[in-house]
């Protein structure tokens, strides 16, 4: 079982699970960067996937209610000019989520994105939970993820190690709709940010 864990943490590391940073956005940046998108309340689960084996490598939350953000536990993505506190991604715009999305799917790994219209209760129990949850340890992407799922949909979704299995779980909700994104650039997806200038957008 140990040596599952080590190689399951290996993997997470290489698909995007990192490390809690620590350098989070103040309060009044999160305030600042705050942002209410105009779509029905929402959760979109992203299940990042081995491209080569199907094997599950990172899960993430984006909830759409009083405002949108993204639930990163344990993530990698960042850009100094994005809010992020505690693994939790503020200002949730389109163009931030399509270069989330992108910044994910690469070389190796594709992104299944699954979304589920839900109550405003339930969007706002599910960003509460997100917020109490805190900065996830490396490699607890899914087990946090899952924890939250798990506490809006008892029953029906369970706590997890694994990515694939929660998408499996998820995926079981009715009215659940799925796409996914396939992308070929380089591995380094540290790339996607560094040329990205949303000045330019």
């Amino acid at each position: 079982m140990r040596y599952a864990i080590i190689a399951l943490c290996a993997v997470l590391a290489l698909a995007g699970c990192a490390a809690p940073q620590g350098d989070w956005a103040t309060d009044e940046e999160v305030m600042r960067a705050a942002y209410r998108h105009d779509g029905p309340p929402r959760l979109t689960l992203f299940t990042m996937l081995n491209n080569k084996n199907g094997s599950g490598a990172h899960s993430a939350l984006m909830i759409n209610g009083s405002q949108r953000v993204i639930y990163d536990g344990s993530g990698s993505f960042e850009h100094k000019t994005i809010a992020e506190q505690e693994d939790i991604i503020y200002g949730v715009t389109p163009m931030i989520a399509d270069v989330y999305t992108r910044y994910h799917a690469r070389n190796t790994f594709h992104v299944k994105i699954q979304e589920l219209d839900v109550t405003p209760a339930q969007a706002e129990k599910a960003m509460q939970l997100a917020k109490s949850s805190g900065a996830a340890p490396m490699a607890y992407c899914a087990r946090s993820t899952s924890k939250i799922l798990a506490q809006v949909f008892p029953g029906t979704v369970a706590q997890t190690w694994y990515p694939k299995a929660l998408a499996e779980d998820f995926g079981k909700l009715p009215g659940v709709t799925e796409e996914v994104l396939y992308e070929y650039d380089s591995d380094d997806n540290s790339k996607v940010l560094a040329a990205w200038d949303p000045s330019k957008v």
